[in-house]
């Protein structure tokens, strides 16, 4: 393991909620391995980022019901594809290399479990972005 993947492991997160079972899939696994800390050490970013992503909005997010705000997180997440790979760029850029090696071997399966973790961890934040302030 080369300088790099050894200093990105050292500065995430532990989870220990996050178990690794021995009858796990190789997605779980990974879920659970990388993805999970990788989310969470990311997780002010995440959140300026979507912060970022409502100002060019025209700031119409705050005019919406905390239902409709909810569905405009998944929304654009999963439709607007210019963001999406933004964030998952935030995500596959702290993986190590020999990460990123299982990742490509199944990325459209990893790809969606991503995005499901940042959709929801958005949401569960979702008080992070009220009246515009910065918390």
């Amino acid at each position: 393991m080369n300088d790099r993947s050894q200093k990105l492991l050292q500065i995430r997160p532990e989870i220990p909620s996050a178990k690794i079972l021995p009858n796990m899939s190789e997605e779980e696994r990974f879920q659970n391995k990388t993805l999970r800390p990788v989310i969470k050490l990311q997780n002010g970013l995440l959140l300026a980022s979507f912060q970022n992503y409502i100002v060019k909005g025209k700031n119409s997010f705050y005019s919406l019901s905390l239902e409709n705000r909810l569905g405009y997180i998944i929304n654009a997440i999963q439709k607007d594809i210019k963001y999406r790979n933004s964030l998952k760029g935030m995500i596959i850029g702290q993986f190590t290399l020999e990460e990123y090696e299982t990742y490509i071997k199944n990325s459209s399966a990893l790809n969606k479990r991503m995005m499901n973790m940042v959709i929801k961890r958005l949401q569960d934040q979702i008080q992070y972005f009220e009246d515009g302030v910065l918390a």
